[in-house]
């Protein structure tokens, strides 16, 4: 049996499964391949999709929606929240003269099953999950026979909190009232490590008691354009000490909660766009209150589609373990160009090796794109990591703001020697303390970084340049054994088995 599954509206994605192996065949996202960030599933998405099935499916998927504040994406499609019986739909379509099956489950089924699916244990052992993002904020437990048990929320709309700050403190907000931008979230985490660390003071407790148990529907900049914090501006010291305890406090209401009622030692699998807060993760960690935590690469809404078509094998064959490579997203595609003024190369690991110690930004390109809003090694940017003029131009680069961080990715091996990980971290979804006072590129204002590790098996092209760099900047001088990698969501112009001197351009009238 094939399913393939649509996630609808922002981060939009197409994901299909085999069950017969219970293996992900692919996930494309439809910000991918150069399109704008949070992009719905477009007409080419579908297209580039189908086309790597070689039958029509035997069950079409669609992740549930909200039925209010959005326009309904399928008619008959399921609503953003529930996880009892009676939250799903199931019946049939027509597609191109075929009956098949048809199957819709909620939004928030989609991050539980997604985070249950892609966790590394095997089927039969109770886990806790925690799905925390922009609306949603609860615990549940899923049991040895899948049956899902809501534990309790904790919060309504972490995520969109998390959010309103930003834009409270930003004068450049404009959008409309009930409207975040899906970055905010990203940049006030970065600002949180400009903050310093205390307790709130009078304004940032009222603030934070106002907030916390707010409606997230209901919180309108306009409503608090008296507070002391309105357009205050994102970088200003006042308010990166309310980000930092603002963040702190929601994870304490989290933690507090689990710590009361989670006491079973099961593993937690963290769903929603809150598992891309790397300190949150590893405050999971060293709460010591699981046997081991997961959280999967597309843990935010790009894994929906995953977690509905895991959802839907579940209720047709009554498995809901997968097997993936996080490699499964669109592959690259070879587009004739201009070389005029371009020096073109076979792949020398060498020769990249030596432009990156000469201060070169590269372009990496291989394989199939990342599943998930982190680049891994085959959609990336590298440059060496031992200046923080690197650190400048990356985000000039990036064209974004100075305040936010450069991840670094390391042999896994040697992680050890540069950070204070004791576990590996192939999703660069854990902040660790940087030991190495050389890694000025990589090193966060509060002395963090995001590192991803990487192994043979995992990432053969990625770890042998690894290597090379490792040998050669340790035939100059002292050993260092990891490349700065600033991650983009987008394709960059180098193609796969060639080094070129200057970018090339993805496709014709597209941006890099």
């Amino acid at each position: 049996m094939r399913i393939i599954s649509f996630k609808p509206h922002h981060d939009g994605t197409i994901a299909a499964l085999d069950t017969s192996s219970a293996e992900l065949i692919y996930s494309y996202e439809a910000e991918k391949d150069s399109f704008p960030r949070y992009s719905a599933v477009t007409p080419t998405t579908v297209l580039d999709a189908a086309g790597r099935l070689d039958a029509i499916p035997d069950v079409v998927a669609v992740g549930g929606w909200e039925r209010a504040g959005f326009r309904r994406h399928v008619s008959d499609a399921a609503d953003y929240c529930g996880i009892a019986a009676g939250s799903e739909i199931v019946g049939e379509k027509t597609i191109f003269g075929r009956r098949v099956h048809f199957y819709s489950s909620t939004h928030e089924r989609s991050h539980l099953w997604c985070s249950y699916g892609m966790s590394p244990f095997p089927t039969g052992m109770p886990c806790y999950v925690l799905t925390w993002e922009g609306l949603l904020g609860d615990f549940y437990e899923i049991d040895e026979c899948l049956q899902v048990v809501h534990l309790g929320k904790v919060m309504a709309g972490p995520g969109e909190k998390y959010s309103f700050l930003y834009a409270l403190a930003d004068p450049k907000f404009t959008l409309p009232q009930e409207r975040f931008r899906y970055e905010d979230a990203g940049k006030l985490m970065a600002l949180c490590a400009y903050g310093e660390a205390g307790s709130p003071d009078r304004d940032e407790q009222a603030l934070i008691d106002f907030l916390l148990p707010s409606d997230p529907n209901r919180l309108y900049n306009e409503d608090l354009r008296s507070s002391p914090y309105s357009n205050i501006g994102v970088t200003h010291q006042k308010f990166t000490n309310l980000a930092r305890r603002f963040s702190d406090a929601i994870f304490d209401s989290f933690h507090t909660f689990a710590k009361k009622n989670l006491t079973k030692g099961f593993p937690l699998l963290i769903g929603g766009g809150c598992g891309l807060n790397c300190e949150w993760n590893r405050r999971w960690v060293e709460t010591n209150l699981f046997s081991d935590v997961f959280i999967s690469p597309c843990t935010n809404d790009a894994g929906s589609a995953i977690g509905t078509a895991v959802d839907a094998m579940r209720h047709f064959t009554g498995n809901a373990k997968i097997k993936w490579n996080v490699y499964s997203g669109q592959p690259f595609i070879f587009d004739e160009i201009d070389r005029t003024g371009l020096e073109a190369h076979p792949l020398d690991y060498d020769q990249v090796t030596s432009a990156l110690l000469s201060n070169k930004v590269i372009g990496w390109v291989q394989g199939n794109c990342e599943i998930g809003p982190r680049a891994l090694g085959n959609r990336s940017i590298l440059a060496a990591p031992f200046s923080k003029a690197t650190h400048e131009r990356l985000n000039r680069i990036k064209n974004r703001e100075g305040f936010r961080p450069i991840a670094p990715v390391c042999l896994e091996q040697d992680v050890a020697l540069h950070f204070d990980l004791a576990r590996p971290s192939p999703y660069m979804l854990f902040f660790q303390k940087v030991l190495d006072s050389r890694l000025k590129a990589v090193t966060h204002v509060d002395g963090t970084a995001r590192a991803q590790t990487v192994s043979r098996e995992q990432n053969p092209r990625l770890f042998q340049l690894l290597t090379s760099f490792k040998g050669k900047r340790c035939a100059k001088a002292p050993c260092n054994r990891l490349i700065n990698m600033e991650l983009s969501r987008h394709d960059i112009g180098t193609c796969e088995g060639r080094y070129g001197r200057r970018d090339q351009r993805r496709r014709a009238g597209r941006r890099l």
